[in-house]
C-alpha cells in the first residue's frame, strides 16, 4: 500500500542561472522600498512562489537556482539528504528573516504521477528561487543567489534597479468571471460513498475517513491568480495564502486556514482544525452556531480523534507534547473547532521529519492511516495531487513552516478546479455531509466571481 505523505536540477525562470561553482550557493540581501508583489509575480517567468502567514510574513520568489524532488515512499529523506547536500555549500551575508528557503510541496500520496491539471505537480517539488522578496511588518528585503558572490551582487543591483521602476500597489481588481461549474462527483456517488466508509467504521475497520471531491470550474476570461490571491488576503487575514507554479505547469493556490507544523530551533508549533459550521448573518447567530459546534457529541468525537492522534504522532519524535484550550476558529464563511498544539524536539530533528511524521492528519486522512488511505482511493474519483497535502518552506537549519494544502484550486489560464472535503464518523449523515462540503469551497469561489 501507498503511503500519502524530489533529484536535483538546476532550473530557470526570470534568470538563467549559471552552473553552480564547486557546489557553492551565495545569497545576498539588501532592504529595498515597498513593492507590489502582485505586480512582481504577474511579470516573472517561469517558476513563481508565494508564501504569506496569518502573523504577516509575506515573501513571493521567482526563477531557480536549485530544484529538490523526491519520489516514492521515501521522499521526505531524500529531499533532506540533498537540501543538506545543497545548504551545506551556502554563503549568506543579510538578515536571518531574509535567509534563502527552499518553497515547495507534496502529494497527498507517494504514488501520484503529475498528470492533468496536476502535470509538473511531482510527489515532491521544492525550489530555491533565484531572487525573493522578504516582506515583515518592519521592512522589505531583495535577496538574490548565484553560484558566485560576483554573480549574487551583479543580480541584486539589477533587481534593485528594476524593481525601483515598478507600483509599491496594484490593483487586484475583480474575479474573472465564472462560467460553468461542475462537481466530479455526482451526489448519489457521494451519498454512496459516504455509506460505504460509514459501513466500514461501523464493522470497525475504520474510526475516521475524510472523503473529498473535486469542482471543475470553467471562467469568463483567464485567472490572475497574484490578484486572486491578493483579494483572499483582504478577505481571510487570518489563514495562509500561497501559490506555486513550477514553470510553464499550473498554479496550486489557496488560503488554508489550518497549519501542518512550524519548527523554529527546538520548538514546534501545529495544531487540530476539524469539525465546522457556517457563520451567521449576526453576531448572535454566529454565537449561535458556534455553539452548536462546541456542544456537538459528532463534532467533539471527531476533533477528539484528531488531537489525539497529533499527539501520538508527536510523542514519537519529541520530549514533550503540551495541547492548549480549544476554541472556535472563525473565518469569513466558515467556524472551526481549534486546538493548538505545541511540542519541545530532541535534538537533530529537521521540519521535513515532523511533515513525514505528521502527514496525513487526521483532518484530511482518517483513522488509522492505512485503511482510511485504502478507503479514499476506493472511494475518491479524482487525483488528489498536491490537494491536503504540505506545502511551505524550509531553511539551511532545518526549520520551516508548512500548511495542509485545504480551501485550495490548480488554476490553468481559463479553468480552476477547486477541491474540499468532510470527515465521515460513524453518525454522519450523507446529505448533510454534501451540503457542508459546499462550504468549504467558497473561499476561493467567491473570489472567482466577476461582480464581487
Amino acid at each position: 500500500m501507498d503511503r500519502p505523505s524530489g533529484q536535483g536540477r538546476t532550473g530557470v525562470g526570470v534568470d538563467v542561472p549559471t552552473e553552480r561553482v564547486d557546489g557553492r550557493l551565495v545569497a545576498t540581501a539588501r532592504k529595498i522600498g515597498d513593492v507590489s508583489f502582485g505586480d512582481v509575480l504577474q511579470r516573472a517567468n517561469g517558476t513563481r512562489v508565494q508564501w504569506t502567514t496569518p502573523d504577516g510574513l509575506e515573501i513571493v520568489g521567482w526563477g531557480e537556482q536549485v530544484r529538490l524532488i523526491g519520489t516514492g515512499p521515501n521522499r521526505f529523506s531524500e529531499l533532506r539528504t540533498r537540501s543538506q547536500e545543497v545548504f551545506e555549500s551556502l554563503e549568506y551575508d543579510g538578515p536571518a528573516i531574509a535567509r534563502p528557503r527552499a518553497f515547495g510541496g507534496f502529494s497527498f500520496h507517494d504514488e501520484h504521477q503529475p498528470r492533468g491539471p496536476w502535470a509538473g505537480f511531482g510527489a515532491a517539488s521544492f525550489v530555491v528561487p533565484t531572487v525573493t522578496i522578504t516582506r515583515t511588518e518592519d521592512a522589505t528585503w531583495l535577496t538574490t543567489t548565484d553560484p558566485t558572490e560576483a554573480g549574487a551582487m551583479a543580480r541584486l543591483e539589477e533587481w534593485d534597479e528594476r524593481l525601483r521602476g515598478g507600483p509599491a500597489m496594484r490593483s487586484s481588481g475583480t474575479g474573472p468571471g465564472i462560467r460553468t461549474t461542475e462537481r466530479t462527483t455526482t451526489r448519489d456517488d457521494w451519498i454512496d460513498g459516504v455509506e460505504t466508509a460509514i459501513d466500514r467504521i461501523e464493522r470497525g475497520l475504520l474510526e475516521k475517513v475524510v472523503i473529498a471531491q473535486a469542482l471543475d470550474v470553467t471562467l469568463a476570461e483567464a485567472i490572475d491568480v497574484p490578484a486572486t490571491v491578493e483579494r483572499l488576503r483582504r478577505r481571510y487575514p487570518n489563514c495562509y495564502r500561497f501559490l506555486y507554479r513550477d514553470g510553464e505547469s499550473g498554479t496550486f493556490f489557496g488560503a488554508p486556514p489550518e497549519r501542518l507544523v512550524r519548527k523554529t530551533g527546538q520548538h514546534v508549533r501545529t495544531e487540530a482544525l476539524a469539525g465546522s459550521v457556517p457563520r451567521g448573518g449576526s453576531p448572535e447567530t454566529d454565537d449561535d452556531l458556534a455553539a452548536q459546534l462546541t456542544e456537538s457529541q459528532k463534532v467533539d468525537h471527531e476533533h477528539g480523534v484528531v488531537v489525539d492522534s497529533i499527539c501520538t504522532q508527536l510523542e514519537a519524535i519529541t520530549s514533550e507534547v503540551r495541547v492548549r484550550d480549544r476554541r472556535v476558529k472563525r473565518l469569513a464563511t466558515i467556524q472551526h473547532l481549534w486546538t493548538p498544539i505545541e511540542a519541545t524536539l530532541d535534538d537533530g530533528q529537521h521540519v521535513l521529519d515532523l511533515v513525514e511524521a505528521l502527514h496525513p492528519t487526521p483532518a484530511v486522512g482518517g483513522i488509522p492511516p492505512a485503511a482510511a488511505w485504502e478507503t479514499i482511493r476506493d472511494i475518491e474519483t479524482f487525483d488528489r495531487g498536491w490537494y491536503a497535502a504540505p506545502v511551505g518552506w524550509f531553511d539551511a537549519d532545518g526549520d520551516g513552516e508548512f500548511a495542509v494544502g485545504i480551501r485550495s484550486g490548480v488554476a490553468t489560464d481559463r479553468a480552476v478546479t477547486l477541491f474540499a472535503g468532510n470527515g465521515i464518523v460513524a453518525d454522519s449523515d450523507p446529505a448533510d455531509e454534501w451540503d457542508e462540503v459546499l462550504l468549504k469551497y467558497r473561499p476561493i469561489l467567491d473570489e472567482l466571481r466577476a461582480d464581487r
